[in-house]
């Protein structure tokens, strides 16, 4: 009689649901694991005139720069960031501020505090360095240097042959150039719950896990049933993707409380779907998957009993020889 098969192991199933542990026992809100140059609210400031901006302005841009996670408060228009030697990235977006521009005309006869100066708003088109080349924010942190390696991981990732660009103190990936961003390497640094090794791929392989849902790979999309909340819910199977993989690559060896952290700030955006984290789960295995997929096979190891016969094989034939009388 045949032994009973063992149910083979979910991995993934397990993991998901540590995550789901964890997001119920309130695990505070997430710590960005590299180090940004500026505070979320210092006052924006042009570039080129170096004056600060004020008004609805400071607000405006405030909002702006939180919601595209804009690190440095330094804006410019186009022609501005022309003249200090910098190029707007094709495709950037720019931000509207207001002006006033002053002029005189005659004063009002009727009102006494008439001194017949006017001001008339105008509108004017912003970008922020981050979205710009050529230009170095001053006041940038000290980089650290390079991450700890970590074989395993580097070679699973460059075998995806997803293009990654390193710079700058932002971690994005761009689908219009299908190109993976992560911060300088030396910018990561050590948080209460991983290490700046951990915390670099981890977020690379975050970023990843975006790059698999590219139209010409998984074309990942989430239907009506997220409808407006399709971002968090990519954002979900971004994080539990990272998961998987630091489990998968011994990144870490269990779930960090900070893969927790991060769902539950998107999850908060979820509540009215409560099968929304094993959605995202289901898309984060179907994406690292796909990873899988991108690596080369590796050639079986042949059985023992082959190894013995090619041995014997690749013997040299025994020599016979003739006995002749005679001297020798």
């Amino acid at each position: 009689m045949s032994a009973v098969a063992k149910p083979r192991r979910d991995v993934y199933a397990e993991i998901t649901q540590k995550l789901i542990s964890a997001i119920e026992q309130d695990p505070g809100k997430p710590v960005m694991p590299w180090r940004r140059a500026w505070g979320p609210l210092w006052m924006p400031v042009n570039a080129l005139t170096k004056k600060p901006y004020n008004g609805i302005n400071v607000v405006s841009l405030w909002v702006t720069a939180e919601a595209a996670q804009f690190s440095a408060p330094i804006w410019a228009t186009y022609k501005q960031w022309s003249e200090l030697g910098a190029q707007v990235r094709k495709g950037e977006k720019s931000s509207l501020v207001v002006f006033y521009k002053e002029y005189e005309t005659d004063p009002d006869p009727t009102r006494e505090d008439d001194d017949g100066k006017r001001r008339v708003a105008r509108a004017s088109f912003v970008f922020n360095a981050a979205q710009v080349e050529g230009y170095t924010v001053p006041g940038q942190p000290e980089l650290l240097g390079p991450v700890e390696r970590i074989e395993r991981a580097d070679r699973f990732l460059a075998n995806t042959a997803a293009r990654v660009e390193h710079g700058g103190d932002r971690a994005y990936y761009r689908p219009s150039t299908d190109t993976i961003h992560m911060p300088d390497e030396g910018l990561f640094i050590d948080t209460a719950t991983m290490t700046r090794t951990e915390g670099y791929y981890a977020t690379r392989a975050h970023e990843t896990v975006h790059w698999t849902g590219a139209k010409h790979r998984l074309n990942r999309e989430f239907g009506k049933r997220f409808a407006d909340k399709a971002y968090a819910a990519e954002e979900l199977v971004a994080e539990i993707g990272s998961a998987f993989l630091a489990s998968e690559l011994q990144i870490t060896q269990d779930v960090r409380p900070d893969h927790a952290q991060y769902l539950a700030h998107w999850l908060e955006l979820l509540k009215a779907d409560p099968k929304a984290i094993f959605t995202a789960a289901a898309r984060a295995a179907e994406a690292i998957n796909h990873l899988k997929g991108l690596q080369p096979v590796e050639p079986e190891p042949d059985p023992p009993h082959s190894i013995a016969r090619d041995r014997l094989a690749t013997r040299a034939p025994a020599t016979t020889s003739t006995l002749k009388d005679g001297p020798t």
